[in-house]
């Protein structure tokens, strides 16, 4: 009796614990329900979501439009814009070319490229491989980025070669600011090494092995027919579609597109420290460590005290994700945005728990509202109204940009009058890094063309002083204001730009341009006259 009592009582242990791990992969009840809410909330049309625990797929579904104004549903096989999701792809590379000893992390990038060039000659000397991909470099945020935000004809070889005239912000390795430009840097890193593309690389040894086949790296493959969603944005006022950013010459940082049914393979492999279904190594063991460990301390926020809970303890970047901490467990994390697109990847290794969140709009709250739920879910935290707190801070925040820009309206001078007639102010403009800018008089008005940019052709509108606003013919990029200064002979000496809104994303840097009129430009490496009568 007692043997079989023994018995029976471990059968109930056994069926109680087994209901109990089943439980705890289980996603929540409400996934659905929640998912929804979060994207009428936020304006959000289509978004695809999975969710991978202890090496299986225990969510996933596609849910909204690929497209407002058609019924072409969203599925898992469904492909997005990860944008800067990107990253990750590029530092596994980089980590299997480490694997095979054909480059170190702390190679000096000179060693591989030895015609690259920072605008600092002793960081040419002795930035690293590593230092490319943790934003540690000295250049301010997301500097260079106009050169493809908006869509441009620069190669990439073309912005490595520019991005030498960008000046450092800050000294070498002490601050970290985000930047996408040192990532087509790292990209080119793998065909100067093997001689083959980064788009062919990532797709043979990244793609294949893990049987990601709706992938690719280059918005030229999102062809009529193709099953992907529509990139959707707020333009004067109304959300519609738009079309996707062309950022193949910034592929490395974030040009490949990819479904909820291709990540969690990738994301399933890199919990297991690069193991694949087969049993072989993606990359090894020691580089996944590597990967996700802390390379550049982050600075701290303060969440809104509805979010207190959030905050964490330590912030870290790796090599192409962001670590940090929460309810005492580890994340690895990364973000991704594009005209249209935002995206996030969760992964919490000690619970072997991926969350991937893709969209087709804009709103970073649909993301952060899904993915806190489930986090909150699987760690056994009380639930939290998300929706509704991330769309008080929403609600806030454009509020607060809102009245910065009518304060600066309300406050100009309207009196104020331009210094010179209009024709004074056209010509021809370059600066050190992103080249030429027109300056012209049409029907009345002075207009401004990016030689390199269709999107930054823009009319420009008198704002007080020698401050116009330009508003672009590309509607998706955000209002300028352009600034002409005089020298004391009441000739031009310069034009600075910079975003009106606050709001306006970090790689629209406009604030980094230094337009010089062509006849007085002097040559920033010889410091001889380079005017062009």
């Amino acid at each position: 009796m007692k043997r079989f009592a023994f018995f029976t009582l471990a059968v109930i242990f056994v069926g109680v614990f087994a209901t109990a791990q089943s439980a705890s992969s289980a996603p929540p009840a409400d996934l659905d329900a929640w998912v929804t809410h979060a994207m009428n909330e936020f304006h959000t049309p289509g978004a695809a979501v999975a969710i991978v625990k202890d090496g299986k797929v225990v969510a996933m579904k596609g849910y909204g439009l690929r497209k407002l104004g058609t019924n072409d549903k969203v599925d898992e096989n469904t492909l997005f814009g990860i944008a800067s999701n990107t990253k990750a792809f590029t530092a596994s590379a980089l980590a299997m070319l480490v694997d095979e000893g054909k480059i170190n992390w702390d190679d000096r990038v000179i060693d591989h490229m030895p015609d690259f060039r920072m605008s600092n000659p002793f960081v040419t000397s002795e930035i690293t491989i590593r230092d490319l991909l943790t934003h540690r470099s000295g250049m301010g945020l997301g500097a260079g980025d106009l050169m493809f935000f908006p869509d441009s004809d620069f190669t990439r070889e073309q912005i490595i070669h520019n991005q030498r005239f960008i000046p450092l912000a800050t000294s070498f390795r002490s601050h970290y600011a985000y930047d996408n430009v040192l990532y087509v840097v790292a990209g080119q890193l793998i065909p100067s090494v093997t001689g083959k593309s980064w788009d062919d690389f990532i797709r043979e040894r990244i793609f294949t092995p893990l049987g990601m086949a709706h992938s690719n790296t280059s918005v030229t493959e999102l062809q009529p027919g193709v099953n992907f969603a529509v990139p959707h944005t707020t333009v004067d006022g109304k959300l519609q579609p738009v079309k996707n950013d062309h950022v193949d010459n910034t592929a490395p940082a974030g040009a490949i597109n990819s479904c909820v049914s291709d990540l969690a393979k990738w994301v399933i492999a890199r919990l297991d420290e690069g193991k694949l279904s087969d049993g072989k190594q993606l990359y090894s063991k020691v580089q996944a460590r590597e990967m996700w460990s802390g390379q550049t301390i982050l600075p701290i926020g303060n969440p809104s005290e509805e979010l207190a809970e959030l905050k964490a303890h330590f912030a870290e970047y790796g090599l192409g994700v962001f670590l940090r901490d929460y309810r005492g467990r580890k994340m690895v994390t990364h973000t991704g945005g594009l005209t249209g697109y935002v995206s996030q990847i969760v992964m919490v290794p000690e619970e072997k728990l991926g969350i991937i969140i893709l969209t087709n709009g804009e709103a970073g709250e649909t993301f952060k509202s899904i993915s806190w739920h489930v986090l909150d879910h699987y760690l056994v935290a009380p639930q939290k109204d998300y929706i509704s707190i991330f769309k008080k801070i929403h609600d806030k925040t454009e509020k607060e940009a809102e009245e910065v820009v009518n304060k600066a309206s309300s406050t100009r001078n309207k009196d104020s009058m331009p210094t010179l007639p209009l024709e004074k102010y056209a010509g021809k403009y370059h600066d050190a890094w992103y080249g030429d800018v027109s300056v012209s008089v049409v029907d009345g008005k002075l207009c401004m063309k990016f030689s390199h940019s269709a999107g930054l052709d823009g009319t420009l509108t008198h704002f007080q002083y020698d401050t116009f606003v330009a508003h672009w013919v590309e509607r998706t990029v955000p209002d300028a204001y352009v600034t002409f200064s005089m020298e004391a002979d009441g000739s031009i000496r310069d034009i600075r730009m910079k975003a009106v809104s606050p709001l306006a994303d970090f790689s629209y840097d406009f604030q980094d341009l230094l337009l010089i009129p062509v006849h007085k430009r002097v040559s920033t490496t010889t410091g001889q006259d380079d005017s062009i009568e």
